[in-house]
């Protein structure tokens, strides 16, 4: 082989090792960014510490729920199975409630709206539970929370069964006859906001008084430290 040839061909390795080492460093480069971008995605797992400083209270181990004899707004039997595959938010309130409830119902619109952008829009649901079954019917339960969203769960059904409910989620309530005359009552109730997860199993609970920004931080942290 002569010089010229020679010379030709380690101008060709040269050339080919620099077009090698430009691949590999956009490669990297690549890798390095999309690294990057994932982690700036991914959310962020609050610490217990954390989560009860935003209003979360999660349970290290999730407690399991007696089976269910409910009915929601449609006249459809709402047992615990419907919590199967599903992140579900429970309220305990009532049709005439005049503060708490409907505020409470709002919120819940407003979290279901942060959630549109996210990959758990699709498995979390928002359900009311009412203290006051005497009065809501489930024809009344119907209009009452498709006004807020509606897609979200109302339920009624036999005051036992819906004792028993509450009380497992740590939720107290009683009735206050407000005039005797003529039976007018209210329902007296906490604010507690609880969390079933996928597999029916109480999961924890939020803290009034409720934010849409912490309650929104701290249900993605769940689901990120739930993947």
């Amino acid at each position: 082989m002569n010089k010229t040839n020679s010379e030709s061909f380690t101008h060709k390795d040269r050339q080919s090792g620099i077009r090698n080492t430009v691949v590999g460093i956009m490669i990297f480069i690549t890798v390095v960014m999309v690294l990057f971008i994932n982690r700036l995605s991914k959310e962020r797992i609050l610490s217990p510490k954390e989560m009860v400083a935003n209003g979360a209270v999660m349970f290290s181990v999730p407690r399991e729920i007696s089976p269910l004899n409910l009915i929601d707004q449609n006249q459809q039997p709402f047992t615990e199975s419907q919590f199967i595959g599903k992140w579900t938010f429970v309220f305990f309130g009532f049709t005439h409630c005049p503060d708490i409830c409907p505020t409470t119902l709002a919120l819940f619109n407003q979290v279901s709206e942060r959630l549109v952008e996210t990959p758990y829009a699709v498995d979390t649901q928002f359900l009311l539970v009412s203290l006051d079954p005497t009065r809501d019917t489930p024809e009344k339960m119907k209009p009452y929370v498709e006004y807020f969203n509606t897609d979200f769960i109302g339920v009624t059904g036999e005051f036992l069964s819906i004792h028993r409910f509450a009380k497992q989620l740590n939720v107290a309530f009683q009735k206050v006859v407000t005039d005797a005359d003529t039976g007018e009552y209210t329902v007296d109730h906490g604010g507690n906001v609880a969390l079933i997860n996928p597999q029916g199993y109480y999961h924890g609970f939020y803290k009034p008084p409720l934010d849409l920004d912490r309650m929104t931080l701290t249900y993605k942290s769940v689901r990120a430290d739930n993947l």
